[in-house]
């Protein structure tokens, strides 16, 4: 392992819990050349990580959108002009972590010698010349990625997630809180907004939290999220006099230096969350319809899991709608748990 490509293209969370396995090839061979293949935007995660020498980006968007307009011979060229820059890197092996056939396709584009994939499905397995099974203890952050560490021999070390800041974002970020009269250590982020509405704690809920976590422990709340999320934003601030609303103002630099800089960090199983985590923030997850990491490897983190019959229902919920999961988590648990994130 000399020249190792990492096929970790999406999503936020995703790269977060692999963000270890870099660090421990590189102190298995610390002389190897390191890179990561990632969609352009959440190469930000990664782009000062000292253990990873190249960026390489996959334009999904653009393959997609040539695709739906049937421009079959642009897409062909772009699938080419990628091949080409991945082959001269001259990779001597791949780590396929996504383990679909999209990961396995552009891992086998690399040309490498030696490609491995995690739980490769999808017929991806027949583009690797070795498949690590998934294993691990589910109940930990980042357990697969650890696992697969261990298979291939890796100085694992304590194998939590870490993430790195840049300097620029950092002070973009300072601006942001400047405006509102906030300072580094004294405001509390809400990360309550990700892609699946089982995995959303309600609006009244964070309305109810708000100005109780002010009152209690001097933290001003401030709503992180996407300009999708913005709409649901709003009306999350009108009923929460006080709040800070970023949604839709910050991108994702300036979202990790917000997250490294809080006093504490309250979400939904989503990417900034897991964020949280990785920069040793004080953090409380509220988990619903997903499995939840129970253990998260800080003494400041706090899951938050009912442990239902019903869940985790992932993608198939069987509450037509009431999502229980979630509304019998109330604000006052969030905020007992916030005490003792606070305490660690």
């Amino acid at each position: 392992m000399k020249r190792i490509l990492i096929v970790r293209t999406s999503a936020i969370g995703d790269v977060v819990f692999a963000s270890p396995l870099a660090a421990a090839i590189r102190r298995t061979h610390p002389d190897a050349c390191i890179a990561w293949l990632v969609e352009p935007g959440i190469d930000a995660l990664i782009a000062h990580d000292p253990n990873i020498d190249a960026r390489i980006l996959w334009p999904k968007a653009e393959w997609t959108r040539l695709w739906r307009e049937r421009r079959y011979g642009e897409l062909w060229r772009r699938v080419r002009a990628l091949r080409a820059e991945l082959r001269s890197h001259r990779f001597d092996t791949v780590l396929d972590l996504q383990g679909l056939l999209k990961s396995g396709f552009l891992a086998w584009l690399a040309g490498a010698r030696t490609r491995i994939g995690l739980g490769s499905r999808e017929g991806s397995q027949w583009l690797m010349t070795r498949v690590v099974p998934r294993g691990g203890d589910i109940a930990r952050i980042s357990s697969e990625y650890l696992h697969l560490a261990e298979q291939l021999g890796l100085d694992t070390g304590d194998f939590l997630p870490t993430l790195h800041v840049s300097a620029d974002a950092d002070v973009r970020a300072q601006a942001l809180l400047a405006e509102h009269g906030l300072t580094p250590g004294r405001y509390a982020v809400f990360a309550a907004f990700t892609t699946r509405p089982q995995k959303h704690w309600f609006e009244d809920a964070w309305q109810t939290l708000a100005p109780k976590l002010a009152a209690q422990k001097g933290l001003t709340p401030v709503l992180l999220g996407g300009p999708a999320d913005a709409e649901a934003a709003a009306r999350i601030a009108a009923g929460a006099p006080g709040l800070v609303n970023l949604v839709g103002r910050t991108k994702l630099p300036e979202a990790a230096a917000l997250v490294r800089g809080a006093g504490l960090l309250v979400g939904v199983d989503t990417g900034l969350t897991h964020m949280g985590i990785a920069f040793a923030t004080p953090t409380v997850a509220i988990f619903g319809s997903t499995c939840p990491y129970t253990n998260t490897g800080r003494a400041n983190a706090r899951v938050i899991w009912l442990g239902l019959q019903c869940s985790p229902c992932k993608r198939r919920p069987t509450c037509g709608g009431a999502y229980t999961c979630l509304r019998d988590i109330t604000p006052d648990r969030v905020l007992d748990e916030t005490a003792k994130a606070l305490a660690a």
